[in-house]
């Protein structure tokens, strides 16, 4: 049986726009996160507290968290990989954090230098001080069906690594299809896998659209009792240590599919469309969303 409601958790601010090359000011990221709420988005992942260094493009993530007009209701998300960053994003005014380990041992090494293990003791310090801040913690595991480096991920290493971020605290574990490749099958698979230990209703699914599979995916984890989907406006992002990843699954798109499925998710369509268009021309881009590209054309012949 399918579920009643969806929560969309937006990932565009974040996941959408780390990968890009060209700089973005920080008042179009502002204005990105303003309208997303508007639209009636309820989790929005706003920046990520990492070493500009590494990902510059969330350099001004203090400066996002502070010029954002909150909504009430909407829960502001930051990524923050290691203390430092989990004060940071305290400080600036994150409602909740999330924090992220693989499901290969190779893109764990790529992406944070450690190996699986030591990337989950590494957390058990923002674990501590977000119990005691009763700041909420979300978990990522990338890699669930594919890794570039490793290949095809055994589902009892998903659940194993979700098992972790569970029993460290995490109120949810996002399952990040991160290279694309998942087919419906390897869904089931995992999500199998994984709910053997831990309620679906613990899961959300993170799809990447690089083999076009993200929607199907998302049908056949929604026929399994998934009920939280992350989603990029516009379909923006990547992934910059998974080479040939392109973006998440559209929130257009995910819309629509509700829509058309009758599942309440409390966005406004056309809100989000026009969100993301505007990004889309700042950044000199096409919009990775069918239905925002057909809706605009629609809009056009009218």
């Amino acid at each position: 049986m399918l579920p009643k409601y969806v929560k969309i958790v937006e990932v565009g601010p974040r996941d959408g726009l780390q990968n890009e090359k060209q700089p973005i000011e920080t008042t179009d990221k502002i204005a990105l996160v303003n309208a997303l709420a508007d639209a009636g988005l309820q989790v929005i992942e706003s920046g990520s507290f990492v070493n500009p260094k590494w990902v510059p493009q969330m350099a001004g993530s203090e400066a996002v968290f502070a010029g954002i007009q909150r909504k009430a209701g909407v829960s502001y998300a930051a990524l923050t990989p290691n203390m430092k960053g989990f004060e940071r994003a305290l400080e600036a005014g994150a409602t909740e954090v999330a924090i992220f380990a693989a499901a290969s041992e190779a893109f764990s090494q790529k992406n944070i230098n450690c190996s699986i293990a030591e990337s989950i003791e590494r957390f058990a310090p923002i674990m501590e001080a977000a119990r005691a801040s009763n700041v909420p913690v979300r978990g990522y595991v990338s890699c669930i069906a594919g890794c570039p480096y490793e290949g095809a991920i055994a589902p009892a290493k998903v659940a194993d690594v979700s098992q972790q971020l569970f029993d460290a605290g995490c109120y949810e574990i996002s399952l990040g299809d991160t290279i694309g490749t998942g087919t419906p099958a390897q869904i089931e698979q995992v999500i199998d896998a994984v709910t053997r230990s831990l309620p679906v209703n613990k899961l959300a699914l993170h799809a990447h659209d690089t083999y076009g599979q993200a929607l199907a995916n998302i049908y056949r984890a929604l026929q399994l009792g998934v009920s939280v989907f992350d989603s990029s406006v516009a379909g923006l992002g990547g992934c910059p240590y998974a080479k040939g990843a392109s973006g998440n699954v559209a929130t257009e798109d995910l819309i629509y599919l509700l829509d058309g499925l009758g599942i309440e998710h409390g966005v406004d369509l056309q809100a989000v469309v026009d969100a993301g268009q505007r990004m889309c021309d700042l950044l000199g881009r096409s919009n990775n969303s069918k239905v925002a590209r057909a809706l605009l054309a629609k809009c056009r012949v009218d």
